[in-house]
């Protein structure tokens, strides 16, 4: 889609099998998104594992920040948007949940939230993230057995109010795991929030031949 300039208003992102589809505003900075990828893993850059992860996932960040960051994933007062999609091993197969995808990337369940906080009990300090509350959260209905959720919540976050919107989608062969998370401060998310849906609305699975 091309704007009244002649520029175009988004870019179209599909991931590297071409299997998942979403769109940005052209005005979203994309980063490397590779040390996001290696913080979901905790694992030494030069180990087997970090290989072998790299192989079986693809990601993209963007940042509409005039100083783009990737840090800005937890925090800022402009949106960021992240997106992986990984291909799961057979034991992550066995054992995904809808609880499970909505914990992927930040404590979202009860489970999660007590695990986390109980880490920072014992060592005596204050975790980065506090004060959750529940926005929404939606169980989608796909077509041909994909399944997935949509969360909405909040942290508060080095005192300000953080808004996530998460969608995570498992494809029909239970194989492959679609993610996405946009950010913004909570102020910005409730602004802007037509343009923040209408990213969500596009992130989708793409029906591949064959």
């Amino acid at each position: 889609m091309l704007s009244a300039c002649g520029q175009a208003e988004f870019n179209y992102i599909k991931d590297r099998d071409g299997t998942t589809y979403f769109k940005v505003p052209a005005t979203y900075a994309q980063l490397d998104a590779s040390p996001l990828d290696q913080l979901m893993t905790q694992a030494n850059p030069d180990s087997q594992t970090a290989i072998e992860q790299q192989q079986r996932v693809w990601s993209a960040a963007f940042d509409q920040s005039s100083q783009p960051n990737l840090n800005h994933l937890f925090g800022s007062t402009d949106p960021f948007v992240y997106a992986t999609v990984r291909k799961l091993t057979d034991e992550e197969r066995d054992a995904v949940s809808l609880n499970q995808m909505r914990d992927f990337i930040m404590p979202v369940t009860s489970q999660a939230r007590s695990s986390y906080l109980g880490q920072f009990t014992q060592s005596g300090q204050n975790p980065p993230l506090a004060n959750y509350e529940q926005l929404g959260d939606k169980v989608l209905d796909l077509d041909r057995g994909a399944r997935g959720v949509r969360t909405r919540f909040n942290y508060e976050i080095r005192g300000q109010v953080q808004t996530f919107d998460q969608t995570a989608i498992l494809d029909e062969k239970g194989a492959t795991l679609s993610y996405l998370l946009i950010r913004c401060q909570a102020e910005c998310f409730r602004a802007r929030s037509a343009e923040l849906e209408n990213i969500i609305d596009s992130f989708k699975l793409l029906r591949l031949p064959g």
